[in-house]
């Protein structure tokens, strides 16, 4: 539960706000390369409450600018790209990659009233498929080295999807390690194909998908730790006296979190406010064995959302796809097979902005508490100037894994098995 006040706090994102603030300090997902119009990549888009246009620069590379003409308002997204820059249609200002006026065509030839003009502007880096920006003032921090940045683009894939809700609530159900016990419980099999489905392969040594496994022990110990990225969190289920179900996942402070997916894969997924009540998901899967199989990952989503604005098929206008039938004989939900959608429905049905001053949280909940306190913490450290988790030198990792250990010593068994993951991966053991 959180006082009102806070809870305001930390839902509010926009220009001048404490909370947009502390996001602006960080790298955030802007786009998807993927999505950018190869014939003219320009696209307008809205970043954390404010209205931008990211477009391709000639000499390579990506700008973020303001979407609005400093002149007279005019959109800048239907400008052209020209002359090392992006002209207004309207009376053919002209503005560089950095936000300075470059020409102002209509005025007296000699002026240099352009000088004096100058639009926001944002740097911006490509990483393995998204273009990232970054919006605070100051010079941008170290990106840092996690593994979906340092992973070869072949063994990668990124995609996204736009939720109706608050930022905040897309965080907390990624951190949650208990929820994937109810919701994401199939009453049968899953009949899809292995490949791409985070919960239908076999976890190594049991003999059971992990569906299967996290339906069956709905009850794990969670524990939580601080790291320097933010926080770890471990889900450990006892299988038998003698063994334990171990699931490491992670918080990147402040808005993604890094889970396991398989026995091979990892993704990372951030969740960017569009505004206060919207946001995106930006997702890097990659794999530490082999590439990727792009297509197949592409062809699975693709269906499941609206282009351009990648809404998701299933949404609350037509009660995200629930049916009766299926949820009495195939899932828990009702609400079909993707789990995405199945924690899309849950952060969604909360409301636009969750009431968190009327919940009641438990023991199982201690990922969730432990981040909104971190989260008020350091948007006072942000306002002071002191250090910031997940911002600096050194980040690497972070280490997320499912895996089977012994009982007496999970604690160091898991950090085994990674290590021997990677340094059987033909990147990661050099990375």
């Amino acid at each position: 539960m959180l006082s009102r006040e806070d809870n305001e706090l930390v839902t509010r994102t926009g220009p001048g706000t404490p909370a947009g603030g502390l996001l602006r300090a960080y790298w955030q997902p802007a786009a998807l390369v993927s999505e950018m119009p190869p014939d003219r990549p320009v696209k307008a888009l809205r970043l954390l409450g404010e209205d931008l246009v990211l477009y391709k620069k000639d000499s390579g590379g990506w700008a973020l600018v303001s979407r609005f003409c400093a002149h007279r308002g005019v959109d800048l997204s239907f400008g052209r790209l020209e002359d090392g820059g992006l002209r207004c249609l309207y009376h053919g200002w002209l503005y560089g990659s950095d936000g300075r006026c470059l020409e102002q065509p209509a005025e007296p030839e000699h002026s240099r009233f352009h000088e004096k003009v100058r639009i926001a502007a944002y740097p911006c880096e490509e990483r393995n498929g998204i273009v990232f920006a970054y919006l605070g003032g100051g010079t941008p921090p170290e990106f840092p080295a996690y593994d979906c940045f340092l992973a070869p683009e072949e063994y990668t894939f990124a995609f996204k999807g736009l939720w109706e809700c608050n930022w905040l609530q897309g965080v907390e159900g990624g951190i949650d390690p208990s929820h994937v016990s109810f919701l994401h419980r199939f009453l049968d099999e899953d009949p899809r194909e292995t490949y791409g489905q985070q919960f239908a392969e076999e976890v190594a040594g049991t003999g059971e998908t992990l569906s299967s496994l996290v339906g069956r022990s709905y009850r794990p110990d969670i524990e939580v730790e601080p790291a320097e990225h933010g926080l770890r969190v471990f889900a450990v289920r006892t299988l038998t006296e003698t063994l334990n179900h171990v699931r490491v996942t992670n918080l990147l402070f402040p808005n993604a979190f890094v889970v396991p997916f398989g026995n091979d894969r990892a993704f990372c997924q951030w969740h960017v406010p569009v505004d206060d009540e919207n946001h995106h998901w930006f997702m890097i899967l990659y794999d530490f064995r082999a590439p990727t199989d792009q297509e197949t990952l592409l062809r699975q989503r693709l269906p499941g959302v609206t282009l351009p604005d990648y809404r998701p098929v299933r949404n609350r206008d037509n009660d995200w796809g629930f049916d009766p039938a299926e949820q009495r004989s195939a899932t828990y939900t009702g609400m079909g097979l993707d789990i995405n959608v199945h924690d899309q429905w849950a952060v969604e049905s909360m409301g636009r902005v969750q009431d968190r001053t009327v919940e009641r949280l438990g023991v199982s909940d201690r990922a969730v508490t432990a981040n909104r306190r971190l989260l008020l913490r350091s948007i006072a450290a942000h306002a002071s100037g002191r250090p910031l988790p997940g911002r600096g030198s050194g980040l690497r990792g972070p280490l997320a894994v499912d895996t089977t250990a012994p009982a007496a010593n999970w604690q160091e068994h898991w950090r085994e098995a990674e290590a021997k993951r990677r340094t059987e991966s033909p990147w990661a053991g050099q990375a």
